[in-house]
């Protein structure tokens, strides 16, 4: 999905400085794939592995708000995006 304000990022984002990402998307019979496609996916890309690795962890948390019995529903894969410079 595209940036519409980019100017309200709080970092740049060029892909180059950012090779490492995680790639969140619907586990198989999410009700929400009716809604957004069953190839649903959204990409959060970050500088390092570090950081990349902490923004994993928190999404991973059970979120405080979440009712009992409230289950994410979501899939997590760490994703690197490959240099052509190296080629």
């Amino acid at each position: 999905m595209p940036v519409s304000q980019a100017h309200n990022l709080r970092r740049p984002a060029t892909p180059e400085a950012r090779p490492y990402g995680i790639r969140v998307t619907l586990n198989p019979g999410n009700p929400f794939q009716r809604l957004l496609g069953a190839d649903w996916q959204k990409m959060h890309w970050f500088a390092t592995a570090r950081e990349r690795d902490e923004a994993l962890a928190e999404l991973m948390e059970r979120h405080r708000y979440y009712r009992i019995g409230d289950n994410p529903d979501l899939r997590y894969e760490k994703v690197e995006r490959v240099s052509q410079r190296g080629r």
